[in-house]
Order: structure tokens, then sequence, then C-alpha cells
């Protein structure tokens, strides 16, 4: 009974790079097996193997691509000879590590960067056509959004004097963003026109909870995987107000609450 069964125990710890030990054992052999591999691509995953038991001493190599698998098995040695054993382990394991250090490691690194420049450049072509489409988008709301503005102001109603969307780190520098700071203005849009053109006949302002504010006609998204934030100031009565809220927090304005 014993003689046909065959006990795997496999014990894998993934990181950046893959590490594997094996232990076979059965009646018949008592194998172990330590490797490390590395994915190579995003479908490809190279492997190296130490393998030593009764059958005598063992390299193998392993390519896997998609659901193909190349094996190239390497006899080093029949007998259990302790220094040999010692030796083929130590040195791929040392060259292994070298290799990661000198060649995998900086090779990936500089994969990355080149990945993160491309998505940058890719990023910023985008939100250049997003800010153009904001542009035309806030010309067509210009002639209303200037009558609305100057009706609330003539009844001392709800008048936007500035408005922000933008990333919220950003926003937390606004003095800077009054000066010329090109870093900072990249990463947010004045919305002061298109909010007032939301503001209703009532001089009141609302924005819906849930809504991401980068759909709302006149804006967009000046600064993509980024936390937003909306900050308005506006005036009600003569009285200066202020007020921050998150991209998909709800507005409603004017209220006690925002006074300066």
């Amino acid at each position: 009974m014993l003689s046909k069964f065959t006990k795997h125990l496999i014990i894998t710890a993934k990181l950046k790079a893959l590490h594997l030990l094996l232990i076979f054992f059965s009646s018949a052999a008592l194998e172990v097996e330590v490797g490390g591999g590395r994915k190579v691509s995003d479908f490809s995953t190279v492997r190296m193997l130490y393998t030593i038991g009764i059958r005598g001493i063992f390299w193998r190599f392993e390519l896997h691509r998609g659901g193909q698998k190349l094996l190239i098995p390497i006899l080093l040695s029949r007998d259990l000879n302790p220094v040999l054993a010692t030796g083929a382990f130590v040195v791929p394991t040392s060259i292994y590590f070298i290799l990661k250090k000198f060649v995998f490691k900086p090779y990936y690194l500089k994969r990355e960067k080149q990945k993160a420049l491309e998505n940058m450049e890719r990023t910023a072509t985008q939100v250049q056509e997003a800010r153009k489409a904001a542009a035309k988008a806030q010309q067509l709301l210009e002639n209303v959004a200037n009558r609305k503005r100057n009706k609330q102001q003539e009844t001392g109603g709800l008048v936007i004097t500035k408005a922000i969307y933008g990333n919220h780190k950003a926003l937390k520098k606004r003095d800077e963003l009054r000066e010329t700071n090109d870093e900072l203005a990249s990463q947010v849009l004045d919305v002061t026109l298109p909010l007032n053109f939301l503001v209703n006949d009532s001089g009141q302002l609302k924005l819906h909870d849930g809504v991401k504010k980068s759909g709302i006609m006149g804006f967009c998204d000046p600064c993509p995987g980024e936390p937003k934030q909306l900050h308005v100031e506006y005036t009600y009565h003569g009285e200066s107000y202020e007020v921050a809220v998150d991209d998909y927090e709800e507005l409603i304005i004017p209220q006690i609450a925002h006074r300066v």
C-alpha cells in the first residue's frame, strides 16, 4: 500500500521572484528540490531547480510560457557526494544572487521606469485633450453664466467668486496657485464659470452625492488617479463663504456653516 503512495509537500513563497521548496518522499525515492524563478514577461516564467535524492544530484531548468513548459534536466552525479552536492547548490545560488543584484534588478527598475514615463506621457496627452474640451464647454456656458452672476449680484444672492477643482494636495497650497506655479496649476482646473451657470433662480447650488465632479459640463479630470476636491469661495448677501468637498461628496450652498 505504501509503495503506491506518494506524498507531496509543497511550500511556496511568491515575492518579486518565485522561490520554491519541494519535498517528495515515498517508499521508492526521497528527493528534495530547491529552486527559484522569475517572471520575465506577462506570459513567461523561468525557473531553476536543484534536486538531490536517491537517484542522484540534478539541475533542472524550466521555461513556462502560456500553457507550455520546456524542461532541461542535467544530471550532475548519481552518487551522493557531499562536496559535489554542496557545490552544486552553492554555485548556482551565488550566481543567481549576483545576477539578481547586478543584472535582473537594474533591468526591471529600468523597465518599470520606462513604463511609468510612457504612462505619464499618455496621461498628459489625455489631460490636455480633456482640458481643451472643458474650455470649449465653458465658452458655451459663458454668456448664461455671466448673466446669472450679474443677476445674483444685483439682488445680493449667491455669487461664486472662485472655484477650483483638482488635486487635494495642490488645493492646500492655494496661495501658491494665485502666483505663477505651473506644476501646481497643472493639477487643478478653474471651474468658477460652470458653477455660476449651475446656480438656480432661487440663488442656490446643489451638486448631488455620489456623482464624480469631473463629469459636470465645463469640468474635466486634471489629475487622473489622484484624490480630488472642489474648493469654492462665494458671497451671499454681501458676506464671504468658503467650503471644500471631496470628489463624490454632496455640495449644497449657501450654508451658514461655510461663513468665513
